[in-house]
């Protein structure tokens, strides 16, 4: 590999080591409506809004590939729905003053990237659009977001493995963005989530593993490989990464190991597995497949009270592709038990 405009993250793939470890099942609680645009592969990535003032009404922004993006309450109910055509991945932040941003990777040109913005009117559960800026040159797949001063940036990840990172400021009227840096990794890649407290990117290179980025804009550009497919305890296709944070400096990296329909989980502080668990058949089915995950700690109500987990579902037969929520406290007793 050779640096071109950005250095090249480098490193070996570690081999497959011996059979897979334990994986502890789990069942969802809930799940979302299906999508609309059919049957065929189209529901694909979440992300999670926490109402801090009533945790039930909180939302979920999700996104349908093939047609738009979709905004749910906890009951899976769909509150409202942007037909704007191909939207592959998709993040939020609360801003403050200028309220929940929603960014979503924006592939209907599949030559020129872009990244379209949304306000999340939570009083009304209402997707306001901002309009788009540039994402890259290439195909959009994955994006995930960071605070960053007054504004924000969105890491662009590009389906050849290109990560464009732009930076974003909200105006009166919508918002603004330049890119201000390219990363790169060696095949295709999706899946990103940021540690805003160590300002760590993780991009998922889907047959090759987690990589490392100081997230940064003035940052080194080489990353390094955080957790190889091993066939053991990560298998490909890496696909969804979220974080879920504890304490200070706690908390678990969590990825859709796509390869064997699992998740798998690292201490964020190391890098170490912390475990794995599948979503098993119950009253909601189980997932297979999965695109997109994402995790949020904190109470949601009753059936969510230590923090909500995501996961596409990438065979929700007889009906088409949806999401499928889990108690995270659930998922944290399946893994001590499977221990």
């Amino acid at each position: 590999m050779t640096c071109a405009m950005a250095c090249t993250a480098v490193a070996q793939v570690a081999q497959p080591t011996g059979t897979p470890v334990v994986t502890a099942d789990v069942q969802a609680r809930g799940e979302t409506r299906p999508v609309a645009s059919g049957k065929g592969d189209a529901a694909d990535d979440p992300a999670i809004w926490r109402n801090r003032h009533q945790p039930r009404r909180s939302l979920i922004v999700a996104t349908d590939k093939k047609a738009g993006l979709y905004a749910y309450g906890l009951d899976g109910r769909i509150r409202d729905y942007s037909a704007d055509g191909r939207l592959n991945n998709v993040d939020l932040l609360d801003m403050g003053r200028h309220g929940v941003i929603v960014v979503a990777s924006d592939r209907n040109d599949p030559a020129r990237a872009a990244l379209r913005l949304y306000r999340l009117d939570t009083t009304h559960a209402r997707l306001r659009p901002l309009g788009t800026v540039p994402g890259g040159m290439g195909e959009a797949y994955g994006v995930c977001l960071m605070p960053a001063g007054r504004g924000l940036h969105a890491f662009s990840v590009l389906k050849d493995g290109t990560i464009a990172q732009v930076a974003i400021r909200l105006t009166r009227n919508g918002a603004r963005g330049r890119v201000v840096r390219h990363l790169q990794l060696a095949s295709q890649s999706e899946g990103c989530v940021v540690d805003p407290r160590s300002r760590t990117l993780f991009v998922g290179e889907e047959d090759r593993g987690i990589w490392a980025f100081d997230a940064r804009a003035n940052g080194a550009r080489q990353g390094r490989l955080f957790a190889p497919v091993d066939q053991r305890h990560l298998f490909a296709d890496v696909e969804g990464l979220a974080i879920m944070p504890r304490g200070r400096h706690g908390g678990w990296l969590i990825a859709s190991s796509q390869g064997d329909n699992a998740y798998a989980l690292f201490r964020l502080r190391d890098g170490q597995p912390a475990g794995r668990f599948r979503i098993a058949a119950g009253r909601f089915g189980a997932t297979q497949e999965t695109d997109g995950i994402a995790a949020a700690a904190g109470h949601f109500g009753r059936q969510y009270r230590h923090g909500l987990f995501i996961a596409q579902d990438g065979d929700n037969a007889p009906d088409a592709q949806n999401f499928k929520l889990v108690s995270w406290a659930d998922i944290r007793r399946a893994l001590r038990r499977a221990h």
